[in-house]
């Protein structure tokens, strides 16, 4: 199938960097998780949470076992290649500013340059543009199941976030009111 589609097998390191970038933030975030994060993520949603690991599982493997993401000469689709590693410098300034922060629930869901649930949104953009560089229509579906699942759960906890914030400031003001 791989010989069909045009797919190179062989080792990525550039996959091996993504996926170092990608994750170590994310351990060092396992010590430092926002309070109350462990009551809203029991309240996901099982479905986007089965396509977030499935997404999660395939594009981890699918980035690292095709060479297809290598550096190649110099050619119009080394911009893909760039505009997925600037993307990704911009998630780890998310992670540097989640760290710097009170580590807030509303810290971890929020959005940095416009972009909505930054810490969601930009690795999942950065892998689909590593899937055009590398014309990779395999990693592209797996970048799809991993945002459908990814993003949506964090759109949902991000939205829970807002809905509890604006129950707590009602019962405040009620407590507030004069009898």
């Amino acid at each position: 199938m791989s010989e069909m589609l045009g797919l190179q097998f062989g080792f990525s390191y550039v996959g091996l960097v993504y996926l170092l970038m990608l994750m170590l933030p994310n351990l060092f975030w396992t010590r430092h998780q926002p309070e109350g994060y462990g009551q809203i993520a029991e309240k996901e949603n099982r479905v986007l949470l089965v396509l977030e690991r499935i997404g999660e599982v395939t594009v981890s493997c699918l980035v690292l076992i095709f060479a297809d993401f290598n550096f190649r000469p110099w050619s119009g689709w080394s911009w893909w290649l760039v505009a997925s590693f600037l993307l990704m410098l911009l998630y780890e300034v998310y992670w540097i500013r989640y760290f710097r922060s009170e580590k807030r629930l509303e810290d971890f869901y929020s959005s940095l340059l416009g972009i909505p649930v930054a810490g969601a949104t930009l690795p999942v953009v950065v892998f689909l543009l590593l899937a055009v560089y590398g014309k990779n229509p395999l990693l592209a579906g797996a970048v799809l199941v991993l945002g459908i699942g990814h993003i949506g759960i964090h759109l949902g906890h991000r939205k829970e976030i807002k809905n509890n914030k604006g129950k707590n400031v009602k019962k405040k003001q009620k407590q507030e009111e004069p009898a």
